[in-house]
């Protein structure tokens, strides 16, 4: 993933578009891109001048979805497959080949989109690598844009795992103006409890970030959700000597499933955007839920883009 320094810091996740125009158009390839919602996202990224498209899907239903949505179809260079796997593949041999800087989740399933991306055979995933997922989150609840991992691929990450977490939230802050982020790993409770695996995790990786093993990052551990965000809380519940309560830059969450209620809960409850790609691959990935909106699916079009060589 290439890695921009920025001198200022982004607040809106609009300046992630405009920071990835500023690297020129990429070319995307869009695994069973056949959906209104994707089409309209990859359509106003074209607009935009963020990319050009390369659709696989089912060609009749992407005429017909383009033509409810008012859109013409010939901007979009069109792979006729209904299969969604056999599409997902054709993508996935179009980023590797180089036909394509960008692949992005259409309407197929995450499974079967992360098992093409899996593929020892394809080449997208280097050996002995860690795939996870970086979102980051803008809505009226909180003054800055966040980071949260993981929320889409690991379902429950080791400790080793973990560090590798900080290193991928590290340098997608980085891609922000976020030259050193400040990192929450996220618990039940800000006590450390042995018994409690993302307690006594959190504590470790905090005094490992602070003897500098973790690179110019700063982690506290464990943290509460609302103690990680809200200053008010923070001192409510009387938490000193932290650099990271009630300011983080990024949250590592303990699992995938209370990351990705926090997820749906910033995105659906909060009326939030987000942008979202997967990261450790060869290639950057664009993934998000399929009932994501076009908006957020724009962001993270732009955010590949931006992490794109």
């Amino acid at each position: 993933m290439s890695i921009i320094n920025y001198q200022f810091k982004m607040k809106h996740l609009s300046e992630i578009v405009d920071a990835a125009l500023a690297k020129g158009r990429k070319r995307l390839a869009v695994a069973y891109g056949q959906d209104s919602h994707t089409i309209e996202a990859v359509y106003d990224a074209y607009k935009d001048g963020l990319v050009d498209a390369t659709l696989f899907g089912d060609k009749e239903v992407i005429l017909a979805t383009c033509a409810e949505l008012g859109i013409d179809p010939s901007i979009f260079t069109i792979v006729d497959e209904k299969s969604d796997v056999k599409c997902v593949e054709l993508a996935v041999k179009a980023v590797v080949a180089g036909d394509a800087q960008v692949l992005m989740k259409g309407m197929v399933s995450t499974d079967k989109y992360m098992r093409g991306i899996l593929n020892k055979e394809a080449g997208l995933f280097p050996p002995k690598g860690t795939l996870s997922h970086v979102s980051i989150f803008e809505w009226s609840g909180y003054p800055k844009l966040l980071l949260a991992s993981d929320i889409a691929v690991l379902p429950q990450p080791d400790f080793k795992q973990k560090l590798t977490l900080v290193k991928y939230l590290a340098q997608t802050a980085k891609l922000i103006g976020v030259d050193c982020p400040k990192i929450a790993c996220i618990a039940a409770m800000e006590l450390v409890n042995a018994n409690m695996p993302a307690m006594a995790e959190g504590a470790i990786i905090s005094k490992m970030a602070d003897r500098g093993q973790l690179g110019n990052v700063i982690v506290d551990g464990p943290l509460s959700l609302d103690v990680a965000l809200y200053p008010e809380v923070a001192e409510h519940k009387k938490v000193k000597g932290s650099a990271v309560a009630g300011d983080a830059d990024a949250l590592l969450f303990p699992n995938l499933e209370s990351g990705n209620v926090f997820f749906k809960s910033v995105s659906h409850i909060g009326g939030g955007e987000l942008a979202a790609m997967v990261v450790g691959t060869n290639k950057p990935c664009v993934l998000t839920s399929r009932g994501d909106s076009a908006l957020s699916k724009k962001y993270s079009i732009a955010l590949a883009c931006l992490a794109a060589k």
